[in-house]
């Protein structure tokens, strides 16, 4: 039975620019699945397509058991979306932000009231609720923004890249609203290019590269994929590390690679902890004191980099060209309608 969120083969061009080359994603209901790669993968035409402001070219796609192509209006229902910038009017206060919104779905006016009673409380916007969002710092309209979102309390939530900009406390203070929204039974697509953000909230990841779905899996299963763990020996004396070669060579699952300038050994292992204890009675049992010794995970940054080669955060120009033609038609749209 497809998730919540359920897409098949999704292609979006723009002109000769492919952003999306056949995107398959699937969302079980109440989980949170994290769309990671860099600015110009495809994460944002992803979301576009699956919240119907863009209509896909090939593929289908449901949202909340909806058909995104065959019923648009009843799947704008089901949703809610944070984009990366605050959609909050700044002229408006707080709270008349949020009664706008609940006011925009029909919801009565006392309702839409109480509804931006609760959600200011929940986003620690309380205090400022009447004041101009203007006056607001970026991570309170950020917050405002996802408050926004929730209005309706939708069963699915589309968050694209929702703590970009943001200082560690502001990130901090949206996971731990995330943490709730999904603990309550949403489902959340949420895109990011922040590796610790997927590793923190994600039940599943899916890594997107080039309009392309390249792998997916648990943040433990993907980091899997890179070779486990590994020991890392940083010795004293330059003249102790052959026998320290030949030590983590007993204990490792391939060969030890050394770096000379740093003094520091690596190898592959399997084992945790008790093996790290294992290592480190050996070493002094031969005599050989080390600077630094540690048991090391590979990162969801190690993943990235070897799924793709490059980093999480490069600039690509498919999305970016893709997203300028399409600011470019909204905009002839615009002015044919005017």
């Amino acid at each position: 039975m497809p998730g919540a969120i359920h897409a098949e083969g999704l292609v979006k061009t723009f002109g000769d620019v492919r952003a999306l080359d056949g995107v398959d994603l699937d969302v079980p209901e109440g989980t949170v699945l994290g769309l990671l790669g860099p600015n110009g993968a495809g994460k944002t035409t992803t979301v576009r397509c699956l919240t119907t402001l863009l209509r896909p070219d090939r593929g289908t796609a449901t949202v909340a058991g909806i058909d995104v192509l065959k019923n648009p209006d009843a799947v704008r229902r089901s949703v809610g979306l944070s984009g990366q910038f605050a959609a909050v009017d700044e002229y408006l206060t707080g709270r008349e932000n949020l009664q706008m919104v609940g006011q925009l779905y029909q919801m009565r006016a006392k309702a839409a009231k109480a509804r931006a009673s609760e959600l200011l409380e929940q986003f620690h916007l309380a205090d400022a609720a009447d004041r101009t969002a203007k006056t607001y710092s970026g991570g309170m309209r950020r917050r405002l923004d996802l408050a926004a979102a929730l209005v309706v309390s939708p069963p699915v939530m589309f968050m694209d890249e929702p703590t970009t900009g943001l200082d560690p406390r502001n990130r901090q203070q949206l996971w731990d609203v995330i943490k709730q929204l999904v603990s309550g039974g949403t489902t959340l697509l949420l895109t990011t290019q922040y590796l610790e953000e997927a590793d923190h909230l994600a039940h599943d990841i899916a890594v997107v590269d080039h309009g392309r779905v390249i792998a997916r899996g648990t943040s433990d299963q993907l980091k899997a994929r890179t070779g486990g763990e590994r020991v890392e020996v940083v010795v004293h004396e330059r003249e102790h590390i052959p026998t320290a070669v030949e030590v983590l060579n007993g204990f490792g699952k391939g060969e030890t690679t050394v770096e000379q300038h740093t003094r520091q050994l690596t190898v592959p292992v399997t084992g945790g902890a008790k093996l790290l204890a294992e290592v480190i009675r050996e070493l002094d049992a031969r005599g050989i004191e080390i600077d630094d010794i540690g048991l090391r995970r590979p990162t969801l940054d190690d993943v990235f980099l070897s799924l793709t080669g490059h980093t999480a955060e490069v600039k690509d120009e498919a999305e970016t060209n893709g997203e300028a033609a399409d600011a470019k038609g909204r905009g002839r749209r615009k002015e044919t309608a005017t």
